[in-house]
């Protein structure tokens, strides 16, 4: 969801954002300005000379007009970008990328027509997926090889979510290292040794319990398909709203919050962190 603010004095966009955007770096601002995350009366802008006039109301992030979804959107929120890499804030019901019943709704398709200009056509190849109802965190390349590149040190990549489960776990830290195996007919992870299972370590933090349900912080040290998913339904803890693993719901309590990886050209680390939608925090009541 968008944050939105509303113009007290006439002004230019840039300035305005510069001002009211608290513990926001000057490079960050510039980046979601750039890359279309700001939009001014509904309208979104990339110019930062734009002028506001009072009581204009000014959106920044992920911005929803009335009657849109995840479904039909056609702009995503870019939390980075450079040459080589692309992070994006991908809203929960938006698949990551196609498959052959649904190839035109997902978020590589409308992120590649987002940053296409004519007929120069923006080339990205997924380095990581999430799931639909996942929301969060969410980073793509612009050629194979950088993909590549990437995916040779995911192992050291640090990869945040949070979680709101049913319950309240007995211990307020744990690891769950137990492996995983896909069964490929249910489409569904199975927990437990097996020939056939993968290794896959998963590690909670509670950050808030309520009567019936908790807010927990999830790291993982490995990236299985439906990892966190699995491992806190076998805990006994299952995500709200998650069909496949407990019960079902409206939107599922699962948000990619923090990635941190080591760019492959400038051997820096690259840090990104985006805050869950209120409609997630919501489910904690």
């Amino acid at each position: 969801m968008a944050q939105q603010y509303k113009v007290k004095q006439r002004g230019k966009l840039l300035e305005f954002l510069f001002t009211n955007l608290e513990g926001w770096s000057k490079k960050k601002v510039k980046q979601r300005l750039q890359g279309s995350s700001v939009a001014v009366n509904g309208e979104v802008t990339t110019k930062h000379d734009f002028i506001l006039n009072v009581d204009d109301i000014v959106e920044v992030g992920m911005v929803h007009r009335a009657g849109t979804s995840a479904q039909t959107t056609n702009r995503l929120e870019i939390i980075y970008q450079d040459k080589d890499l692309i992070a994006i804030n991908k809203p929960a019901g938006l698949l990551s990328v196609g498959t052959i019943q649904e190839n035109k709704q997902h978020a590589l398709a409308i992120l590649r027509t987002q940053l296409s200009r004519g007929k120069n056509s923006v080339k990205l190849w997924p380095v990581h997926r999430l799931d639909r109802d996942t929301s969060g965190i969410l980073l793509f390349a612009t050629s194979k090889e950088m993909r590549e590149a990437v995916m040779a040190n995911w192992g050291k990549s640090e990869k945040v979510y949070l979680a709101i489960v049913e319950g309240t776990p007995k211990e307020n830290k744990g690891t769950i290292n137990q492996p995983l195996r896909l069964d490929e007919k249910e489409y569904r992870m199975h927990v437990g040794k097996h020939p056939d299972a993968k290794p896959a370590i998963t590690h909670y933090t509670v950050k808030e319990s309520k009567e019936k349900r908790s807010l927990l912080e999830v790291s993982i040290e490995t990236g299985r398909q439906h990892q966190i998913r699995a491992h806190l339904a076998w805990l006994g803890h299952s995500i709200i709203g998650d069909e496949r693993y407990g019960t079902k719901g409206g939107r599922m309590g699962l948000h990619s919050m923090r990635l941190s990886i080591i760019h492959p050209k400038t051997k820096k680390i690259l840090r990104f962190e985006v805050d869950a939608p209120k409609d997630f925090y919501a489910l904690l009541n």
